[in-house]
C-alpha cells in the first residue's frame, strides 16, 4: 500500500517530500542503500552484499505496493531518496498477523534534524490504522541514537541477541530487539 503524501521541513528551510516508494523508484532506493551502508556499520547489509540489486528492489517494492498492509515511508530531496522506512508484516500466519516488523535508514547528512521522527511517527500512525498490533526492530547495541530515537518513539527494549553481527574488523556486535505495543 501507499501512505498519503507529506513534505518535513529541515531546520534549514529545505522541504522533504514524503512517500511510499514504489517500484519506479527502485534505482533510488538502491543507491540510498548503497550510501547508508557504507556510511556506517549500522545496516546489516554490506554494500558488496549484492543483495540490494535494481531488480530485486523493484519486485520487493512492487510486492508492498500491492500489500493491504505493508509499506514503505520514504523520504524524497532534489529527486534522491534520502532516508526509508519499511514496515512489513513478521509472517502471514494468522498467529503473526497482528506483528510488523520495521526496518529504517537515513543518509548521516540528514540525521539529527527531526527527520528521523517525523518519519516514525508516520508510519507508527499508519501501522496502527492497517491494523498492526505491534511494531519490532534489531537495532546494533552501540548505535545510541537510532536506539534514543525509538525509545522516543515509545519502543521498548526487551532482548539482546549476543553477537549478532560480526563486523569486517572480526569484532562482533550485539542486536537490540525492540517492540512498539501499539494497542492497549
Amino acid at each position: 500500500m501507499r501512505i498519503e503524501e507529506c513534505h518535513f521541513t529541515l531546520p534549514d528551510g529545505k522541504k522533504i517530500l514524503i512517500r511510499s516508494a514504489g517500484p519506479d523508484d527502485a534505482i533510488l532506493v538502491q543507491k540510498h542503500r548503497e550510501i547508508t551502508s557504507a556510511e556506517t556499520h549500522f545496516m546489516a547489509r554490506e554494500p558488496e552484499d549484492g543483495q540490494m540489486n535494481e531488480e530485486s528492489i523493484k519486485n520487493a517494492l512492487n510486492d508492498m505496493e500491492k500489500s493491504e498492509k505493508d509499506f514503505t515511508v520514504t523520504a524524497f530531496f532534489n529527486g534522491e531518496v534520502i532516508g526509508d522506512l519499511g514496515v512489513t508484516s513478521v509472517r502471514p500466519l494468522m498467529k503473526y498477523r497482528h506483528r510488523a516488523y520495521l526496518g529504517m535508514s537515513i543518509q548521516q547528512a540528514y540525521t539529527n534534524m527531526g527527520l528521523g521522527s517525523f518519519m516514525m511517527k508516520t508510519a507508527l500512525q499508519q501501522a496502527k490504522r492497517n491494523g498492526f498490533e505491534q511494531i519490532e526492530l534489531g537495532v546494533f547495541s552501540d548505535n545510541e541514537t537510532a536506539r534514543h530515537l525509538y525509545q522516543k518513539n515509545g519502543f521498548m527494549e526487551y532482548g539482546i541477541h549476543p553477537r549478532a553481527f560480526k563486523l569486517k574488523d572480526g569484532t562482533y556486535q550485539d542486536e537490540i530487539i525492540m517492540v512498539n505495543i501499539l494497542v492497549d
